[in-house]
């Protein structure tokens, strides 16, 4: 079952907990604290890039953002049923100023109150807002993974408020842009997991029935998993499995209905018969945690990551000292096109060390003389030579942002998107 949509052999995958040390992306300090990771440079540029492509995603979507705070009172997580139904995975509160705070383990309970801050109207729904923010769980340590399982997450998440018609095309809207975002960044699911309560009382009490119900019409066509004793406290949920090389699955991706923190926060919005109603709240995340969407993407990928998002985009080759001032011209000339120059050891060794990078260009003699570029692939393919200028443009067009639009694969004429591994 495990793999059984998954277009990576388990074969080809990556232990991401090694590789990701070994290609300068993050490192833990015993200083800092387990299941605490700290970002490089070059790792930072590749969850940068991967926020930006997501929240350009989100806008095209209808989705609105917003920004709210890694702190709540106790009181907030006692009314949402976090405290209750989650107490064993949150940080004890801190006494500050004879309040009680908490580290928040989720961001719904700040989205209801953006959503309960002024009155609302059925012309606003649904009502789509998304953050990317920081939560906090009290993983025990050994649960803890790398990047897989940590306890200071940032989280790619959202929440859509919006009518009980309305809900189900929401949820079919969001399984979409979660296959976009895998389409765009070249991993796959293992599986669609339709996550439904089990027995104890770990559940609250809630249309649970009609919630469950939604989500099935939703993955209408897809394949899925019904599974017991996997949904939230508040409500079921879809969850979309990744695997990693050991077989071992995680959740990437969720969407979920919730009937319950709407009435306990008492959200409303005012009908076309002037009466007063209740909002549904879909919980939604495309790429879940920042964290294990980089873990995925280094497994899946070995380093070699789509050209937009790979920390260093181009790299430039002098052969000798002769051509280090015309690699410093190009550079001055890439803006915001991720270069850098290879300078140090033999021309081999510095193509084989630049092995990741989507473009290499080595800078001889011949390209100072002609003002050009001659460009290689990850692949070892070379292209024509071209003007620096041409050659320049061409690589920006093949590493911008993913569009939109659902295409596996962005090809441009005469200049091709270098394959990753």
């Amino acid at each position: 079952m495990v793999n059984r949509l998954a277009t990576c052999e388990e074969s080809t995958m990556h232990d991401h907990r090694k590789l990701g040390r070994e290609l300068g992306l993050f490192g833990t300090d015993p200083l800092i604290g387990a299941g605490l990771p700290y970002w490089l440079p070059d790792g930072a540029l590749v969850r940068h890039s991967l926020e930006e492509y997501v929240r350009g995603l989100e806008r095209r979507a209808g989705y609105r953002h917003v920004h709210s705070p890694v702190l709540g009172k106790r009181e907030l997580y006692e009314i949402s049923g976090h405290w209750a139904h989650y107490r064993d995975d949150m940080y004890p509160p801190m006494d500050v100023g004879g309040e009680q705070l908490v580290l928040r383990p989720s961001l719904c309970p700040h989205h209801a109150l953006i959503y309960r801050s002024r009155g609302r109207s059925y012309r606003e729904l649904p009502l789509r807002i998304a953050e990317v923010g920081g939560m906090y769980r009290a993983e025990l340590s050994g649960v803890l993974g790398g990047l897989n399982r940590v306890r200071a997450i940032q989280l790619n998440d959202a929440h859509v408020f919006c009518t009980l018609d309305q809900v189900e095309a929401e949820a079919v809207a969001a399984l979409a842009l979660i296959r976009r975002a895998y389409d765009a960044l070249g991993i796959s699911p293992a599986r669609y997991r339709l996550s439904l309560p089990g027995p104890g009382g770990k559940y609250v009490d809630s249309d649970w029935d009609r919630a469950a119900d939604i989500l099935r019409s939703a993955l209408d066509g897809l394949p899925y998993d019904a599974v017991e004793g996997e949904a939230a406290f508040y409500g079921p949920k879809i969850d979309v499995q990744i695997a990693d090389g050991a077989g071992r699955e995680s959740t990437l991706s969720t969407v979920q209905v919730d009937f319950h923190q709407p009435a306990r926060f008492g959200l409303e919005y005012v009908g076309a018969d002037g009466a007063k109603h209740r909002p549904v709240m879909l919980h939604r995340s495309i790429i879940g945690s920042v964290e294990r969407a980089v873990a995925q993407l280094i497994e899946v990928h070995g380093g070699a990551f789509p050209a937009w998002l790979a920390p260093v985009q181009l790299r430039l080759l002098p052969v000798s000292p002769a051509e280090l001032p015309y690699a410093r011209e190009i550079l001055d000339r890439c803006g915001d096109l991720r270069a850098e120059i290879a300078a140090e050891g033999s021309l081999g060794a510095r193509i084989r060390d630049g092995r990741l990078v989507p473009y290499q260009a080595v800078l001889g003699p011949q390209e100072v003389a002609a003002g050009q570029l001659s460009v290689r692939l990850r692949d070892g393919h070379r292209l024509d030579a071209q003007p620096v200028e041409d050659a320049l443009a061409s690589i920006r067009e093949a590493v911008r942002l993913p569009s939109p639009r659902p295409a596996s694969r962005r090809q441009e004429p005469g200049f091709p998107v270098p394959p990753s591994r």
